[in-house]
């Protein structure tokens, strides 16, 4: 990963492709720094009433209302597509063969739903995209080792035939941690994704002091800002 000096993290294979803008931004990041930076002054940035669920929007022009889900596609260039987080996922995926993008906020209800997978799929069909082919990121989250979850998460993960290596072991009975990063991981490759294309930012948010932790702050009101986008001209 690397730290843009702006306060946000981003991957630095993709900083070779020149039509894509993206990153993971810290607790500091916020909008006016989106709408102030030089490479996303000419972005419209599409945010999402995000409703922890498997809903996805295929956008062509920012909506006249906000959308609800948590999941965002486009192929259009001027569009920055927006994930706010705190603990959850923030997920970012490239076509760069396609020029197509896309954002994704996973929370343990998405990921147990495969909304990722299921964005996947809809890049496949409707924009024609090789899943083998799409660039995946991975920001910063809750770490596997401090995302406490009950026996009800463990169950609803099981009945959609997820791997029980997602889950680790914990003190208490009853309770267990998620690796709410390798239950996207496998989802991403279940649905065809190289395991090569998928990068990451391996910081927890429960554990770094300059990212926002709802566990930690659940008063908070402060989200952290994940975005991705297409320029134009494409190069």
């Amino acid at each position: 990963m690397k730290l843009d000096s702006n306060s946000f993290f981003s991957i630095p294979e993709w900083e070779n492709i020149p039509f894509i803008v993206h990153g993971f931004g810290d607790k500091s990041w916020e909008k006016k720094d989106l709408e102030g930076h030089l490479r996303m002054q000419n972005f419209k940035p599409v945010f999402l009433h995000q409703i922890h669920s498997d809903i996805l929007h295929v956008v062509n022009d920012v909506p006249e209302e906000m959308l609800s889900g948590d999941a965002l596609l486009t192929d259009m260039s001027g569009l920055l597509l927006v994930i706010k987080t705190a603990d959850c996922l923030p997920v970012l995926i490239a076509d760069p063969y396609k020029k197509v993008v896309a954002a994704i906020h996973c929370g343990w209800k998405s990921a147990s739903q495969r909304l990722a997978q299921k964005v996947v799929r809809r890049l496949e069909e409707h924009y024609q995209c090789d899943p083998s082919s799409l660039l995946v990121a991975l920001g910063p989250c809750i770490g596997k080792d401090c995302y406490e979850v009950g026996e009800d998460v463990r169950q609803e993960f099981e009945a959609r035939g997820f791997k029980e290596d997602v889950f680790l072991p914990h003190p208490l009975f009853g309770k267990y941690y998620l690796d709410l990063r390798l239950s996207i991981k496998h989802q991403l490759m279940d649905g065809g994704v190289m395991g090569s294309n998928i990068a990451m930012v391996d910081l927890c948010s429960h554990c770094e002091e300059n990212l926002l932790s709802y566990r930690q702050s659940p008063q908070s009101e402060g989200r952290m800002l994940s975005f991705i986008g297409l320029t134009s001209p494409f190069v």
